[in-house]
């Protein structure tokens, strides 16, 4: 397993990231528990999950992906050996994530009750990094909006700054050790990085975006950031939600996949999806290599990211996610990938 440093931080992640929403849900306590002592194993030393996990939300559901990790912390007695992520919901209707019925901001009063109830799901005194899931102001999320911009609402906003204020409250507390960000816009990041430099909080080491093969956008406005501001990717969604297994090909819907439970993934079920993935599955075949770990293992080389996050709901999937470590994306590998993005541009942002 490689190791990575996390922004401009002393923390070295593992290049893969152990990503968690499925459990409490889809995955029992002693399946979660399974994956994480097998990941540990394997080398990996990062965790990711948030408050809302797991996923989809539901109020019955919501904190559990956190008490599963809190529980095998406090059993396995390891939380010097691993580095925790999690995160803070952004603006939202979602009232049953704070006491007062009141939908989510990112205020000093919300960012404040959130931590608490993390620390205590995950029976810890601190997390490692804390992120904001999705931006306080309006913008299309996960793929809604496609790559068009348009104008945002008028609605009101938390100004950035107080939103990093509250975040500093935390990390002089000592109950976070470093802040990062996710679902956010090359303007969002230059924004933190300036209140930063302005003095109202800490710099923003990460950014947890979506990023894969047939979603390459970040490249373009956000990638940057990593070499000159140590704002590297945490890249999530390295299958593209199971898309880019080639499970889903031809309308297909195996049984207990999630698309086939939840009907989720309109953002992978867009005009041109399924020509990329057939693309990619014959380069795959072509290289006698599982499209599952080309399609992980691309992630994991890109120079631009800490530590691409992976997930899954059995122990086989696990192991072959893990496997993409030995696969060696070559120059001429990337050539024949950069081609097929060619003909293929971002089917799915």
């Amino acid at each position: 397993m490689e190791y990575r440093k996390l922004g401009h931080t002393d923390l070295s992640v593992s290049a893969i990231c152990l990503g968690s929403m499925t459990w409490g849900q889809q995955n029992t306590e002693t399946e979660g528990h399974e994956q994480l002592d097998y990941a540990l194993a394997r080398g990996v030393n990062f965790i990711d999950t948030a408050e809302m996990y797991s996923i989809p939300p539901r109020p019955e559901t919501q904190g559990s992906t956190e008490r599963v990790i809190g529980s095998w912390l406090a059993s396995r007695k390891n939380r010097d050996k691993v580095v925790i992520a999690t995160k803070v919901s952004g603006r939202g209707e979602a009232n049953w994530l704070r006491e007062d019925g009141v939908g989510t901001v990112l205020d000093r009063k919300n960012i404040h009750y959130a931590i608490e109830g993390s620390l205590k799901r995950l029976q810890t005194d601190y997390v490692d990094l804390y992120q904001l899931h999705w931006p306080d102001r309006s913008l299309p999320l996960w793929g809604a909006g496609g790559t068009t911009y348009r104008r945002p609402s008028r609605r009101a906003e938390v100004p950035i700054e107080e939103t990093l204020e509250a975040l500093n409250d935390l990390v002089k507390a000592g109950k976070v050790r470093h802040i990062g960000l996710s679902n956010e816009t090359p303007w969002g990041v230059a924004r933190f990085l300036r209140a930063s430099e302005l003095g109202h909080g800490p710099r923003v080491v990460s950014i947890q975006n979506a990023y894969n093969l047939i979603n390459r956008t970040f490249e373009m406005g956000l990638a940057e950031f990593a070499e000159r501001d140590g704002v590297g990717l945490l890249a999530y969604s390295p299958l593209a939600q199971g898309y880019l297994t080639g499970k889903y090909q031809g309308g297909a819907r195996p049984p207990g996949a999630r698309t086939t439970l939840f009907e989720r993934a309109q953002r992978y079920e867009k005009p041109g999806v399924e020509a990329a993935i057939d693309a990619y599955l014959s380069l795959a075949r072509e290289l006698k290599i599982e499209l599952t770990q080309l399609a992980i293992a691309y992630v994991t080389s890109r120079p631009f990211v800490t530590s691409n996050i992976i997930g899954a709901t059995t122990m086989a999937q696990l192991k072959t996610d893990l496997d993409s470590v030995n696969v060696k994306i070559t120059p001429e590998i990337e050539t024949r990938i950069d081609e097929i993005h060619q003909l293929h541009s971002n089917p799915a942002p």
